[in-house]
């Protein structure tokens, strides 16, 4: 069984996606400031000025707050739109940027594959028409003597 194990782990798909999970995970901190720092500021701008990242709505009795911590830190229940939002933005950008690296590495592949059928494949040399042709008068020949 251990054998099994290490023959699973050492397949090349099982280590790609692991290489994968952890570029994806460190990938996730580059998006979440792209958004944080500089998508969520100019659109904010463009309608007003308005912080995604603060925007809520309390759903339990409470008084007024601030900010969503202050709210959260007060244990009100709170419907934290601006957050999803802040996700939503989040999944697209991440979804962009990998479907362009599929896409950039499928044209890379595609790229390879017509390079290797471009290849001329070279045909085994048989003999040519004249030494068949020879070939079989002298067939005929033992043939006619016989």
């Amino acid at each position: 069984m251990l054998s099994e194990f290490r023959t699973f782990i050492a397949k090349g798909n099982v280590m790609d996606m692991a290489v994968g999970i952890i570029i994806g995970a460190a990938f996730t901190a580059i998006v979440s400031s792209l958004v944080g720092d500089l998508i969520n500021p100019i659109i904010g701008l463009i309608i007003g000025g308005i912080d995604f990242s603060n925007m809520f709505m309390v759903l339990s009795d409470g008084g007024p707050y601030a900010s969503l911590a202050e709210a959260r830190d007060a244990g009100a229940a709170v419907f934290a739109y601006g957050s999803f939002i802040m996700a939503v933005i989040n999944f697209l950008i991440i979804a962009f940027v990998v479907f362009m690296l599929v896409r950039y590495v499928n044209k890379i592949k595609d790229a390879a594959v017509r390079k290797d059928e471009a290849a001329p494949v070279d045909a085994p040399k048989g003999p040519s028409q004249e030494e068949l042709l020879a070939e079989i008068r002298d067939l005929l020949k033992k043939q006619a003597g016989a």
